[in-house]
């Protein structure tokens, strides 16, 4: 690639894509390469169908195609949108620091989720934050939630529901944390594999590309999405499955009081009408993310997960 020209980075066009796409672009520019965003419309974004109806990869397909194709140098993702199987054209060549990963509770009057009379409707169509909403036990009306964060938020001020659970990122990186009235702590629900992060991906023979990407990344948030992804892949379970996982690099201090790093994964696996949840956690080292990601599938194979997700379908 000329080091005169724009690396083109193709983006969704919701304000949230964009915005998200732009940081990107700006700190690309910030490393002295000039770099510009390009639209692409993908399938998500033309249906109004819940996701878990229209199927993984409906909001990265056509960016990818986009890659391939070279209308587009790079592209942007949120990382939980994209399968979790490998697809040898691509490489993501960075994942920037995360966002917050938590899950963010919007309702009127400011009320808390434990506020929310029985009955009252709340909007998501993630099924993760569905079951783990009705695994609460809270009498909540779970109605299909979908549009930009704008649309959503609105049908909360408008009256039309009482309360919308969405990712605090976005909120965040909108501008808008203030209509948050609660952070729904991991206890509460456990947001999706790699919730909050983005992956910049390009063409694996790029080696230039992938070099100057690589200036971009995150290492203690590249190995926590690599533990929360490959426990998803693992369970062989899509992004739109119920599967909850948070990963994060924490600081221990051993007997001797030295201090190092550990990698923490707690996950879960709900039944879509909240009747049971599994949960399973484990501790690793940042540089074996994915071994720790299998072991803590493993360890929900072993309390029944598979026997859970085979129902689902």
């Amino acid at each position: 690639m000329a080091g005169s020209q724009p690396i083109r980075i193709g983006t969704r066009g919701s304000l949230l894509a964009t915005t998200q796409a732009g940081t990107v672009r700006d700190a690309l520019i910030a490393l002295g390469r000039p770099a510009e965003l390009v639209i692409i419309s993908t399938q998500g974004d033309r249906s109004q169908a819940p996701v878990a109806e229209i199927g993984v990869g409906v909001f990265t397909a056509e960016l990818r195609e986009a890659i391939a194709d070279g209308r587009v140098d790079a592209a942007v993702h949120s990382y939980k949108d994209l399968p979790t199987g490998a697809d040898p054209r691509f490489v993501i060549a960075a994942t920037p620091a995360r966002a917050d990963a938590r899950d963010a509770l919007v309702a009127r009057d400011n009320l808390v989720l434990g506020e929310l009379p029985a009955g009252a409707t709340i909007g998501t169509s993630s099924v993760r934050r569905a079951a783990q909403l009705r695994a609460l036990g809270l009498g909540l009306e779970i109605r299909p939630l979908r549009g930009n964060l704008d649309t959503r938020l609105n049908r909360v001020s408008s009256g039309e529901l009482d309360a919308i659970v969405v990712a605090r990122a976005g909120l965040a990186r909108i501008g808008r944390l203030e209509a948050v009235t609660e952070t729904l702590e991991p206890v509460q629900m456990l947001p999706a594999p790699a919730q909050g992060a983005l992956a910049i991906e390009c063409r694996s023979g790029d080696a230039e590309l992938v070099g100057l990407l690589a200036n971009l990344n995150d290492a203690d948030t590249q190995a926590a999405v690599t533990a929360e992804r490959i426990l998803l892949a693992e369970l062989e379970a899509g992004c739109s499955a119920p599967v909850g996982a948070i990963a994060e690099v924490v600081e221990s201090i051993d007997e001797d009081g030295n201090v190092f790093e550990e990698l923490s994964l707690r996950a879960c696996v709900a039944a879509l009408d909240g009747s049971d949840v599994i949960r399973a956690s484990g501790i690793g080292t940042p540089d074996r993310a994915a071994e720790l990601g299998r072991s803590v599938a493993g360890e929900l194979f072993e309390l029944g997960a598979r026997e859970l997700m085979d129902s689902l379908h």
